[in-house]
C-alpha cells in the first residue's frame, strides 16, 4: 500500500505535470501563430511527454493500491516576447520540476519507501535531459540573435523532433 503522505505529494506532482503539459500546448499555439512552426512542434513533443508523466505516476498510484486525486489545473501564460523568451521560460519551468521531483524523492527517503524511490530515478535522470535540451536552444538562440537565417534554420532543425513513448510505459506494453 502507498504511503498517504507519498500518494498526496505525487497526486500533487500528476497536477504539475498537467500544468506542465497545458504551458506547452500553450507554448506550441503561441509559437505557431508567429510563424515559427518548428518551435511548435517542438514544443508539442513536450506537451505529449509531460502526458506520459502524468500517465507513469497515474499507474504507479493504481499499482501501489494508492487512490489518484484529479485537481483542476490552473491557468496558463499563453504570450511570450520572443523565441528566446520562450525556451527561458522553458527552462525556469524545467527547474521547478525538477525542484519538485527533488522533493518527491526526499520525502521517499524520508518515508523509507524504496519502491517510490525506484521510480523515481526514471524522472531524476529525465530532468537533467530536460534542462540541458532547454539550455542547448537557449545558448543557439543567443549566438543566432536576430540573425532571420538564423532563426529559420533552428526552426527547422526543431520541426524534425518526433515523439517517444517515455521508456518505463514501454515497459509496461
Amino acid at each position: 500500500m502507498l504511503n498517504k503522505k507519498v500518494q498526496d505529494a505525487i497526486n500533487a506532482q500528476i497536477n504539475a505535470e498537467f500544468w506542465s503539459a497545458y504551458l506547452y500546448l500553450s507554448m506550441s499555439a503561441y509559437a505557431n501563430a508567429q510563424g515559427y512552426k518548428g518551435m511548435a512542434n517542438w514544443f508539442e513533443v513536450q506537451y505529449q511527454e509531460e502526458l506520459d508523466h502524468v500517465k507513469i505516476f497515474f499507474d504507479y498510484i493504481l499499482q501501489r493500491n494508492g487512490k489518484v486525486e484529479l485537481q483542476p489545473i490552473k491557468k496558463v501564460p499563453t504570450e511570450w516576447t520572443s523565441p528566446l523568451n520562450l525556451f527561458e521560460e522553458t527552462l525556469k519551468h524545467e527547474q521547478v520540476v525538477t525542484g519538485l521531483i527533488n522533493n518527491l524523492y526526499s520525502l521517499s527517503l524520508a518515508e523509507n519507501d524504496f519502491a517510490t524511490q525506484s521510480m523515481l530515478k526514471w524522472f531524476i535522470d529525465e530532468q537533467v535531459e530536460e534542462e540541458e535540451n532547454a539550455q542547448d536552444i537557449i545558448d543557439k538562440l543567443k549566438i543566432i540573435g536576430d540573425n532571420g537565417y538564423g532563426i529559420y534554420t533552428l526552426d527547422k532543425d526543431l520541426s524534425t523532433r518526433v515523439y517517444t513513448q517515455a521508456a518505463p510505459l514501454t515497459a509496461n506494453n
